[in-house]
């Protein structure tokens, strides 16, 4: 099993947007924070069953960390 990072934004409208940087065009959006998780968990899993599917090579996670920074 691979672990994919994954970026979560809050928009505009206060839901939440995400995209794993390793699987482009893979994205989910939600009302909540948690919600975007779970949704983007559901999404990761149907992007590489699509691509494998597809024939296409999975790519390996490349992203190897992510911090939040607090900034004055």
């Amino acid at each position: 099993m691979s672990r994919y990072a994954v970026v979560v934004e809050r928009a505009d409208d206060g839901g939440y947007g995400a995209y794993a940087p390793d699987l482009p065009g893979c994205v989910a959006l939600g009302e909540t924070e948690d919600e975007t998780l779970v949704l983007m968990r559901e999404a990761i899993e149907l992007h590489l069953e699509a691509m494998r599917e597809a024939g296409e090579r999975v790519p390996a996670p490349s992203t190897v960390s992510v911090a939040l920074i607090e900034a004055a």
